[in-house]
């Protein structure tokens, strides 16, 4: 795929008429899918696609097209053209955008990350017995994804990695549920029948009796799944230049009046483990490391080229939207052994679920509690307890009441598949608080 993409996206190129300006992506995946209900399967099946998506520049004017290619270098040739063509038809009727980023060559790059992965034959037979005995619904994911990159400026990428994930959820008989994700790029088997067990020691606890409590502040552990998902916020109304120059960021406090959360909180934009690619739409390659915010304090912010330009700043290549690519939350040195004795009596959280801003500007998150949630006194579980709603500020619980992070980082990856397959995740530790707000 990529010789065919590089021969096609060269033609367009060559193909450009005087003062057009060209950007070409593609987007696809070799995937085998399995739908698990009951523990049993479901459904099985094989995809190959990508999507070729072309951007036409010119006259300070941008439109965008995609087509589905065929695996025909001539069909896709020729329907390359036609698209091309459309393009050009639709441009002139836009009007002008002021802030419009041009193609520019600031290098290129080709990564290739081969993994070790089950068979498409192997892979029932690896993955059914360690689901035995319980109640699981959830869809398995392996293969190829491949993302490449031309302009007209000259420059080239290409990015290609080997991935799965089972996402699963273990149900007991009243319907309640322990969720998790088993995920990488080399198959371990003992390492998925642990995790599996892990979960399944959840789910029995699940069956116990839940345990209603009251709305107040508690200590609170919040596994890594649960922390991901409060990181993933930080791309909506976060560390985005666009957003802190609108006053409507999350971090504008840390901005304008240099408030500071805890020294244990570093986030980064980090590319080094590979699991995404550095360049983004526009081909622009972004740092392999980014430090964001730096033992509590605001460092730098993700900078697309076009908030560049609005507002007279530094690019960082973000991406247009500036949202995280592959951030990692530093591990601290909570040993992931003392985590219930740390806790003591206080709430396990595992995950959360349906997370919003109740405040952006003031950095209040909203949410609830959700898939094997627990009581525990004096470093045992002692009951699930029932789905609670939590709003707080990132500047309570990621200030002050920040009291541990775990030694240990997790890849928490992204498992969305509507237009294809997704890569990167979050990859974080759990953090122990001395208070987390539940509202009711």
């Amino acid at each position: 795929m990529e010789k065919s993409f590089n021969i096609l996206s060269e033609k367009l190129i060559n193909s450009l008429e005087s003062g057009e300006h060209l950007k070409v992506s593609i987007e696809g995946e070799q995937s085998q899918f399995i739908r698990f209900s009951k523990s049993k399967v479901r459904q099985s099946g094989l995809v190959d696609d990508a999507t070729l998506i072309l951007t036409l520049i010119k006259n300070e004017r941008s439109c965008s097209g995609s087509f589905t290619l065929s695996g025909s270098d001539v069909n896709d040739e020729e329907s390359a053209t036609v698209e091309l063509n459309r393009l050009r038809e639709e441009i002139v009727t836009l009007l002008k955008d002021p802030f419009i980023v041009m193609p520019d060559n600031t290098g290129s790059s080709r990564e290739e990350h081969k993994g070790s992965l089950l068979s498409e034959e192997s892979a029932v037979a690896a993955l059914s017995p360690a689901m035995k005995g319980v109640d699981l619904a959830g869809i398995w994911a392996s293969g190829k994804i491949f993302t490449g990159n031309a302009n007209s400026a000259g420059q080239k990428h290409w990015f290609t990695t080997d991935t799965f994930s089972l996402d699963y959820s273990l149900i007991t008989p009243d319907e309640k549920m322990v969720k998790a994700t088993y995920a990488g790029s080399n198959w371990n088997q003992s390492e998925y029948d642990k995790y599996m067990a892990d979960s399944i020691v959840k789910l029995r606890m699940m069956e116990k009796q839940p345990r209603g409590i009251t709305p107040g502040s508690y200590r609170t552990y919040i596994a890594p799944a649960g922390v991901a998902d409060i990181i993933e916020m930080f791309s909506w109304g976060g560390v985005g230049e666009a957003s802190i120059q609108q006053g409507d960021s999350s971090l504008c406090k840390m901005r304008q009046h240099n408030v500071k959360i805890s020294p244990c909180f570093t986030l980064s934009e980090d590319f080094t483990s590979g699991i995404v690619p550095r360049f983004n739409g526009n081909g622009e390659l972004a740092p392999e490391k980014l430090d964001l915010i730096l033992s509590g304090s605001l460092e730098n912010t993700l900078v697309s080229s076009r908030t560049a330009k609005e507002y007279s700043v530094t690019s960082n290549f973000a991406s247009d939207g500036e949202s995280l690519r592959s951030p990692v939350l530093a591990p601290g040195d909570l040993n992931e052994d003392d985590i219930m004795k740390s806790l003591d009596t206080g709430i396990y959280l595992s995950n959360l679920h349906y997370l919003n801003w109740s405040d952006r500007p003031g950095g209040r998150i909203t949410g609830m509690t959700r898939y094997a949630c627990f009581w525990v006194e004096n470093g045992e579980v002692i009951a699930p307890i029932e789905n609670m709603r939590f709003d707080d500020s990132i500047y309570n619980f990621f200030g002050d009441n920040l009291e541990a992070v775990t030694d240990k980082t997790h890849l928490n990856p992204s498992v969305l598949s509507y237009d294809g397959r997704e890569l990167g995740g979050v990859t974080c530790p759990g953090i122990l608080l001395k208070s987390f707000e539940l509202t009711l």
